[in-house]
């Protein structure tokens, strides 16, 4: 497993070898999970999610397994699937955080915003303390027009943790929205030299430009 995540064209063809010796579910989640890192996100998210469906294991087991099958099918860009799986794993383990996470964004993704800030809102209660759901619900209550309750949630993300990258990006967000330019830039640089590498700060990179460029709108 460990393999898969460094060399996962290798670990794969170990998967592979272990398989025709017997290695069964294990074998199997282990040529999944080298799938997902080598970038065959469909066909990671199936095998994690067939997995799921024959394993004979506890409902933790089973749910982490849909958690990993939704996070290939979001990477493959089905948030309708992920969000099936998700709504299944949540039907085995319903006070999983993690899970009403990232089910929040893939309907989000989906532009069910609503309902995403109601799953952040679960999470919230679940584990009060978990940065990335003030963060990512900020970002649902400002694609809902809600600034007031966006900026409040931004804050205390940034209260829990100072660096959060999604925090401070959406802070960002907020800023220039607010016509606070200035603001917005001290940010987006922030989360560039926080997180550098990150989904997060190619956004904020990209969202910089266009503002050099005189968009009058963040994306």
């Amino acid at each position: 497993m460990a393999k898969a995540e460094v060399e996962p064209r290798d670990a794969f063809k170990d998967a592979l070898a272990w398989q025709g010796l017997g290695g069964g579910d294990a074998a199997e989640h282990c040529a999944a999970k080298a799938l997902l890192f080598m970038g065959q996100y469909g066909e990671a998210a199936q095998r994690f999610e067939d997995l799921a469906q024959r394993i004979k294991a506890d409902a933790a087991t089973k749910a982490a397994l849909l958690g990993q099958s939704a996070q290939g099918w979001m990477l493959a860009n089905l948030p309708e699937r992920a969000d099936d799986v998700l709504t299944a794993a949540l039907g085995l383990l319903a006070d999983d955080a993690g899970l009403r996470v990232d089910r929040g964004l893939a309907r989000a993704q989906m532009r069910r915003y609503g309902p995403a800030v109601e799953d952040f809102s679960r999470a919230i209660e679940i584990e009060p303390r978990r940065a990335e759901a003030y963060a990512f619900r900020a970002a649902a209550y400002r694609y809902l027009d809600k600034l007031d309750l966006a900026s409040a949630d931004v804050e205390m993300a940034l209260r829990i943790e100072p660096e959060n990258p999604e925090a401070l990006l959406e802070r960002g967000f907020i800023r220039r929205l607010s016509g606070d330019d200035t603001g917005a830039r001290a940010d987006w640089l922030l989360v560039i030299e926080a997180a550098p590498n990150t989904a997060a700060a190619r956004t904020a990179q990209e969202n910089l430009q266009l503002m050099d460029s005189g968009a009058e709108k963040p994306e």
